[in-house]
């Protein structure tokens, strides 16, 4: 099988840097971007499995990424974050991805990759 191909998008530029770094510890092709937009010009340039998206992002927010990014990417897959733990931001990353593609930061790194791997599968 391929190595799996991730984005990684959040505005906190050292927990999103860290995190692509695990990844590739574990052998997944990480990518991450601090912003909507660089996310957006990453995804013109290449092919991503599957995008983490933090749902509170300055100017573009994660669920209007994702919207943009499924239009120019629709096999790509999504999982959402959120570091607030509130209900609405519940609500409208689980409403997006579906519950069980949410997570509250800080991420365990396992459940990241656990996550991601079903969403591959499905």
């Amino acid at each position: 099988m391929n190595k799996m191909k991730v984005l990684l998008v959040d505005d906190e530029e050292e927990l999103v840097s860290t995190m692509a770094e695990r990844l590739s510890l574990r052998g997944i092709d990480a990518d991450w971007s601090t912003s909507s937009e660089d996310a957006l010009r990453k995804l013109e340039r290449g092919r991503y499995d599957v995008a983490v998206l933090d749902v509170k992002i300055p100017r573009i927010s994660g669920i209007e990424l994702k919207k943009q990014m499924e239009r120019k990417s629709p096999h790509t897959r999504f999982i959402f974050l959120t570091g607030h733990g509130s209900e609405a931001d519940f609500k409208a990353g689980s409403a997006e991805a579906g519950p069980e593609f949410y997570l509250v930061k800080p991420v365990n790194i396992e459940d990241l990759i656990k996550k991601m791997d079903e969403l591959i599968e499905t």
